[in-house]
């Protein structure tokens, strides 16, 4: 209880060595943002490979120990603060009745991007390129807008939802390396407060429905997802069906079951429900995607990085994955570590009159 009143206890904000650190890890990040969307658009083979098949296998792990150090260097979240550093924004409150509304709209253009892989983004640099550029446009204007990470990081982004659902007992808790002080652009603020996928409002209203859409839906959609097979040409109307369909389908299933265990079981359990939950969906994440980097996926061309059929015995692969759920079911179920922040919050805006 002490450590968590000390992450709310005001901090100076970041400056000198530790202030230039984190600016240099913005800006390298943002190069190799940069260097990536141009692999995208002149050397597609590699792009997506690079970035189907290198970063995002890596995002849900880092979201579940360090969300704060990944918010703290995404390429996108540097976008959306570029309008605040450079004194651009028009630093509008979002309406609270919007907040809501923009966490639904982050959920479900989480489930529209992701069986859109399947049909086109991934063996096609320029698409998912355009795809970035969109989500890029839509974080800087949110950010011209909207006071500080309001619009697009705490709100829109579609990872969002998938940091708040991972990022329940968090092993690193850095500094707020973008806002050099809290404008408390939104309530409750996702970096600074402890546990986030537990917080429920105080009445059920769209933000309730998104919560419950990604926790309850995730570990279905997941295993959907990894069902269908990628299209190697132009996708007709049955592999349309087939790569939206079968994770909606499964997505319904597994949140039935999450809305039918709320209701039923007693409100004591909830908070252990939401880490099952979350513990299914990456441990069946990496259940599938670990296979599939090295050739023994469903689907052996898919999500391929690199060819170890002839190297890695099965039985090694079969380990890793038991490996995987076995940590991720100790780590967001068994263990129950002090709540933790994502990032300490830094000193409150003091407004001059």
């Amino acid at each position: 209880m002490n450590n968590l009143k000390t992450m709310y206890q005001a901090v100076l904000p970041l400056e000198g060595k530790e202030k230039l650190l984190w600016r240099w890890l913005q800006s390298v990040f943002f190069v190799i943002g940069l260097g990536l969307f141009s692999l995208l658009i002149f050397f597609p083979e590699i792009g997506v490979i690079a970035f189907w098949d290198v970063l995002i296998p890596v995002a849900p792990l880092l979201f579940l120990l360090a969300a704060g150090c990944w918010r703290n260097i995404c390429p996108l979240a540097t976008v959306a603060m570029l309008p605040h550093h450079l004194h651009l924004s028009k630093r509008r409150r979002i309406p609270l009745k919007w907040n809501g509304r923009l966490a639904l709209t982050s959920v479900i253009l989480l489930f529209l991007i992701v069986p859109a892989r399947h049909l086109l983004l991934n063996n096609d640099g320029m698409a998912t390129a355009i795809t970035l550029a969109f989500l890029g446009t839509l974080a800087f204007v949110g950010g011209l807008f909207f006071d500080v990470k309001s619009a697009w990081c705490a709100s829109l982004c579609p990872v969002h939802p998938v940091e708040k659902l991972y990022g329940q007992k968090v092993a690193f808790t850095p500094p707020n390396a973008h806002c050099g002080a809290c404008h408390n652009c939104v309530t409750p603020c996702p970096d600074s407060t402890p546990r986030m996928a537990e917080q429920k409002p105080t009445e059920r209203n769209t933000q309730d429905i998104a919560t419950t859409l990604l926790t309850g839906g995730l570990p279905g959609f997941i295993w959907g997802w990894f069902h269908v097979p990628d299209c190697r040409g132009a996708a007709d109307w049955r592999e349309c069906l087939v790569a939206f369909g079968l994770p909606w389908l499964t997505l319904a299933v597994t949140l039935t079951a999450f809305v039918l265990l709320r209701k039923f079981l007693p409100k004591s359990r909830e908070t252990l429900m939401v880490s099952v939950f979350a513990a299914a969906s990456i441990s069946c994440y990496y259940w599938y995607r670990i296979p599939s980097l090295v050739g023994y996926g469903l689907f052996p061309q898919d999500g391929l990085l690199v060819d170890l059929t002839q190297t890695l015995p099965l039985w090694s692969i079969m380990a890793a994955q038991v490996a995987a759920v076995s940590f991720f079911g100790w780590w967001l179920v068994l263990r129950n570590p002090e709540p933790a922040v994502w990032a300490v919050r830094p000193p409150f805006l003091v407004k001059k009159k």
